[in-house]
């Protein structure tokens, strides 16, 4: 086996009539710091290579390209000479393995010291032939990244039934009824993201080598951000958000949880433990590390002032923080999804995540290791969760497109005990049990949609005539929207009570004729924010300045700008009326407004009308302070005020 060098030792000059000869590393795997290592002759390289998990099967060409080095060297040297031991630089780094060596780049390799030119072009010849043992990275051409090379173990994990699944699962779920431009899929925002927690690390480990970012870590980032959304269910965000809540009431459960079981399901299927070993993953450490990255802590007991995790120890705390970042938000996630979302959508993105990139550095606060950014990025950053919020707003909380995933989620509920999924064993389960076991979860998509909507089975009627309207676009009415006058004031456990409230609200004045129930109601309530609830994400965000690169800072809000948001959380209400008639849908209206009017939120709105005139206006909601009540019509938004020029 080889036997390293002390670090920094320089190879001997020449002998006389003898031939010495190296191989540095430049670039590739971040090789700064390397140390030499002598192999003895060159059977001995492929012996090393031949030991490794996974290379056995290239162990042949590595040892016959070995092998005609050292004869090479030694014929020109004459029938006497005897092999001198020749010199390769690789990575030093613990753990290092033949296929990590095998990583290498053409490019990143060069020759140096061979007096011969003969040598030399032997040297290189055995060289080519031992690239073309290598996997070869694959090439994906991403509309929103371009051509992304894949390391050979993702594409293993890609090409599996439990991965291709997310090509059948919308990334916008609904949103893709309002926008006909949204028909991506989770897929390929999960290539994504595992091409850009690539970047985020290499770019960490080239800037700061002594962070002893290894080869395995790259691999298990990449992966966690390649499997991060492998629990997602049909219509992504609705099957987790809305159907669960309601058909499992009281079950705490998160798509990030089925990931987890998901990924290891995935794994164990495919049988890849070994291909794992074969690229220098150690199976016990890094399958925590990677599950970790996707769904957190894994033992909860564990107290949140010690440090929680089992995959990486404390000094590599900051590789925690790229797929899924509990601290900030400000993750390698939102970066693909803000940039592929806005070019599906045709919104226009005014984040740019390779600038923040190259001005992320890392920096030790309170013994803990932590992603920073440039001092001056903190507007770019301000940008980012703005364009988080403008989404939110402008596309995925679209009031047709939630009422069409309500539609959608009330279908879903109705078809529920009649669809049965095989699972492990040949158990059945439902739509909404098929998280407990991986095999049936594998098989619950989008196309359910399709399978209840083109079913002939008399028990699917009522839900396969909800899919059908929405087909038809017979969607229920929306009414308007409403805020509290404060943040947050309605709680979860009273959403359920709202749609009683309204119908509880019929105006005293001008009644009128229609007498409507809560089941003539869906209301909608959405919690909008910059990604951490009422707070700015921003105060949790560490800076570091170009005088102290080493010393993290935070930066207040006051210290940007005077026209930043002093509110970062706000609850809106949609009210819809299932009933299409005109004369319930009017009757509905004037119940809504008495209903804000009672609960003093602010003035309703729907872009048709304004307050119906039907109904007498809260005070507040003039215009001028101290006018009486207005029972006239006020005009609507599509009706346009004279503008003299």
């Amino acid at each position: 086996m080889w036997k390293a060098a002390p670090s920094g030792q320089q190879p001997p000059a020449s002998d006389a009539g003898q031939t010495a000869w190296a191989v540095r590393g430049r670039r590739a795997l971040g090789l700064a710091g390397c140390s030499p290592i002598q192999p003895g002759t060159g059977t001995e390289a492929a012996a090393h290579l031949s030991s490794t998990p996974g290379c056995r099967d290239r162990a042949a060409s590595a040892e016959g390209a070995a092998g005609a080095l050292c004869a090479g060297a030694a014929a020109s040297r004459g029938p006497r000479a005897r092999p001198r031991a020749h010199r390769v630089l690789v990575p030093a780094e613990s753990g290092v393995t033949g296929a990590m060596l095998l990583d290498l780049p053409a490019c990143a390799l060069e020759v140096t010291r061979v007096c011969l030119p003969a040598e030399r072009l032997k040297v290189l010849a055995c060289l080519n032939k031992l690239r073309q043992t290598v996997d070869v990275m694959k090439v994906f051409n991403d509309p929103v990244h371009g051509h992304i090379e894949m390391h050979p173990l993702l594409v293993r994990i890609i090409d599996t039934p439990q991965f291709q699944r997310l090509r059948y699962i919308k990334q916008l779920g609904g949103t893709y009824f309002v926008f006909p431009g949204a028909s991506h899929n989770r897929f390929e925002h999960s290539l994504g993201v595992g091409y850009l927690a690539g970047c985020l690390v290499r770019a960490l480990k080239e800037r700061q080598p002594e962070l002893d970012i290894t080869q395995r870590d790259i691999l298990c980032v990449e992966i966690a951000g390649l499997c991060h959304d492998l629990g997602h269910g049909p219509f992504s965000h609705m099957f987790d958000g809305r159907f669960i809540p309601l058909a499992r009431e009281g079950l705490k459960w998160k798509h990030e949880t089925a990931s987890v079981e998901m990924f290891e399901h995935l794994i164990t299927s495919n049988r890849l433990e070994e291909v794992m070993k074969s690229y220098g993953l150690v199976l016990e450490e890094d399958m925590t590390f990677i599950k970790e990255q996707i769904g957190g802590p894994i033992d909860e007991n564990i107290s949140e002032k010690s440090w929680p995790y089992r995959g990486r120890q404390k000094e590599k705390s900051f590789l925690y923080e790229i797929v899924a970042n509990k601290k900030n938000g400000i993750d390698v996630d939102k970066w693909d999804y803000f940039a592929r979302d806005c070019h599906h959508l045709g919104i226009q993105n005014n984040f740019d995540y390779r600038r923040l990139i190259k001005f992320t550095r890392v920096c030790e606060v309170e013994n803990q290791k932590h992603i920073c950014a440039r001092d001056k990025e903190v507007g770019n950053l301000y940008d980012m969760f703005h364009t988080r919020n403008c989404l939110h707003r402008r596309a995925y909380q679209h009031k047709i497109g939630n009422i069409i995933e309500i539609m959608i989620t009330e279908a879903f509920q109705k078809a529920d005990r009649f669809f049965e999924i095989e699972g492990s064993k040949g158990k059945l389960y439902r739509i909404s049990t098929a998280m407990e076991d991986m095999e049936a979860y594998t098989k619950l998509t989008d196309n359910i949609y399709l399978e209840i909507l083109h079913s002939s089975r008399p028990e699917l009627n009522e839900a396969r005539e909800i899919l059908r309207k929405i087909e038809r676009r017979e969607l229920y009415k929306f009414l308007g929207e409403t805020q509290p006058e404060k943040v947050n004031e309605i709680p979860k456990d009273e959403y359920d009570g709202l749609a009683d409230d309204i119908a509880n609200s019929k105006p005293e004045k001008n009644p009128p004729n229609v007498d409507l129930k809560a089941e003539d109601f869906v209301v909608d309530v959405i919690n909008m924010d910059y990604g951490m609830k009422d707070q700015n994400p921003i105060d949790n965000v560490l800076f570091y300045c170009k005088a102290d690169p080493s010393k993290a800072v935070k930066i207040s809000k006051e210290q940007v700008s005077r026209l930043l948001p002093r509110t970062f959380a706000e609850q809106v209400i949609r009210v819809y009326c299932k009933n299409l008639d005109p004369n319930i849908v009017s009757a509905a209206k004037q119940y809504f407004v008495q209903w804000c009017i009672k609960r003093d939120f602010t003035k309703p709105q729907d872009g048709d009308v304004i307050a119906p005139h039907l109904t007498p206006m809260k005070e507040s909601w003039n215009n001028k302070s101290g006018d009486e009540f207005k029972t006239a019509s006020e005009p609507s938004c599509k009706q346009r005020l004279s503008f003299n020029k």
